[in-house]
């Protein structure tokens, strides 16, 4: 889900077997990124990165939102796993763990020498720290609830974390891997950093960019470069066009598909197409009146023609999925039919809910592209069917508060950016308010599972049941293409979870 100030980094349960073998390596290792790099390349080379994910501010636990999840992520901040590019969990600040027979304690071990940025030696009391601030009260962390399983937090020695559990959690490794290890000690982290990463932080000129230096302390491999600098842009012409101005060497994800022509057609470029685990969401506030009835939902959603809006935003990238789960997903399953586009289908429906004259409702919507397009374009479809909607456009920060936090809306936009994220949707309490008891008790069995297998039957299960009850509209899959001039090789493919490794770039 997007960041809660831009895309919504939400949380989600991974299938993580506890036998999975997890091979220590330093910064970069197991990532899939761009071919090349194997000749010369300058070591001292700054790499321009272009984005229009600029940081709300530095800390993923106050609202920082995707920004800073692109640019910190495994760049300045580490955890005690890695989740590569291409989903991979692997060790990283913790050399080794054991789970009890009982699933229910798990001990880490240190990886020695370790050092902040500001010199400070890594001791488990900070590992201690950062997980408890996640868990804390005022933490806007989209991973927060992930956490809620956590019983005890002990530090035994320096190089040892004994983290206990009051039940079992087969993707507890994997949810490590969002938490930031941060210097206890650090201060004003909405500024400032202070994490253990091949970068640290150079500047951050809000509005414009942010740059990192290479960390000459890092425990493992170094960086490629010397310097990335960040820079932001409010749209994608902007973004495009620093990209062919030399302004950036690469963007993160191209957002304007109808510009592609003129770097496929410049040798000078390279358009790359990864994996994206980005959807983009109608979401109903399935509490309120008249989204708590089912087949109103299904009605909606059988009003838009989710491939016309797709190829008007996207041509011919993209993905229908019908439901939460990308197919990178283990528990993927084509639910596009489910609920089909059919707009005699969609009348008989809202008949039978007893609006058969329509309704009208407002459609809450984040004021940065695709979202007013597609409110638009929704706004057209619904009004065949007799709905009348009204568009609310909000900026990141008021829905943050308005639709995320204090549940104030009816229907809203909204981009959910992670893999594996379905769990959401066993969570009652969540912004959209989908309960539905049999789903919660499914998403609370997966959880436990002794197997990856027994969570991909019990997650499927899921998958369809909120496909058929229509919880929300998932529109498409975001496509990802990576854009980058060919001096450049070793830079991410993947938009998995927003993050965007940018230690293993080289520059010829």
């Amino acid at each position: 889900m997007r960041s809660t100030s831009a895309r919504l980094l939400g949380g989600g349960a991974l299938a993580v077997s506890l036998s999975l073998a997890l091979s220590a390596c330093g910064g970069g290792g197991g990532s899939k990124s761009s071919s090349g790099g194997s000749g010369s390349y300058d070591k001292n080379a700054t790499i321009g990165i272009g984005s229009l994910y600029e940081p709300q501010n530095l800390d993923n636990t106050g609202g920082g939102g995707q920004g800073v999840t692109e640019a910190l992520n495994g760049n300045v901040y580490e955890g005690l796993f890695k989740l590569t590019d291409d989903g991979k969990v692997e060790n990283l600040l913790a050399t080794d763990y054991k789970v009890s027979p009982d699933g229910l304690t798990y001990t880490f071990t240190l990886r020695k020498g370790v050092k902040f940025h500001s010199g400070k030696t890594l001791t488990s009391a900070d590992v201690k720290y950062s997980i408890e601030k996640v868990r804390a009260k005022d933490s806007q962390s989209a991973r927060k609830s992930s956490f809620d399983v956590v019983k005890s937090i002990e530090t035994p020695d320096a190089d040892t974390v004994k983290i206990a559990l009051s039940s079992k959690s087969i993707s507890f490794v994997y949810n490590l891997s969002y938490v930031w290890i941060i210097n206890a000690d650090a201060k004003n982290l909405k500024t400032s950093e202070d994490g253990t990463g091949p970068y640290k932080l150079d500047k951050w000129t809000r509005g414009s960019a942010l740059s990192l230096v290479r960390f000459p302390g890092y425990w493992g491999k170094a960086a490629t470069n010397e310097k990335v600098v960040f820079h932001y842009y409010k749209d994608a012409t902007a973004l495009n066009n620093a990209l062919l101005t030399n302004a950036v060497d690469v963007v993160t994800s191209e957002q304007s598909p109808d510009a592609l022509d003129q770097f496929k057609n410049n040798t000078n470029y390279k358009v790359n197409d990864g994996k994206s685990t980005t959807k983009l969401l109608l979401a109903f506030n399935d509490r309120v009146k008249p989204f708590n009835n089912v087949e109103v939902r299904k009605a909606v959603t059988s009003a838009i023609d989710n491939k016309k809006l797709l190829q008007s935003v996207w041509g011919d990238h993209g993905t229908l999925i019908g439901s939460m789960v990308p197919p990178t997903d283990p528990w993927y399953e084509d639910l596009t039919k489910v609920n089909p586009y059919d707009v005699a289908l969609a009348k008989k429906e809202l008949a039978k809910a007893g609006y058969a004259k329509g309704f009208s409702f407002t459609l809450d919507t984040p004021n940065y592209d695709p979202h007013p397009t597609a409110a638009t374009f929704i706004k057209s479809e619904l009004a065949k069917v007799g709905i009348d909607v009204k568009i609310n456009i909000i900026t990141p920060d008021e829905w943050y508060t308005k639709v995320y936090k204090n549940h104030d809306f009816s229907a809203t936009l909204q981009e959910h950016v992670n893999d594996r994220d379905i769990v959401w949707y066993g969570n009652p309490d969540f912004y959209w308010g989908y309960d539905n008891k049999q789903v919660t008790e499914w998403v609370k069995q997966a959880e436990e599972s002794d197997t990856t297998a027994q969570q991909t039957a019990l997650l499927k299960k899921v998958n369809t049941k909120i496909a058929e009850d229509a919880a929300s509209d998932w529109l498409y899959l975001y496509p990802q293409i990576v854009v980058a001039n060919t001096k450049l090789s070793g830079y991410p493919l993947n938009g998995l979870n927003s993050q965007f490794f940018a230690y293993g770039i080289k520059k010829s």
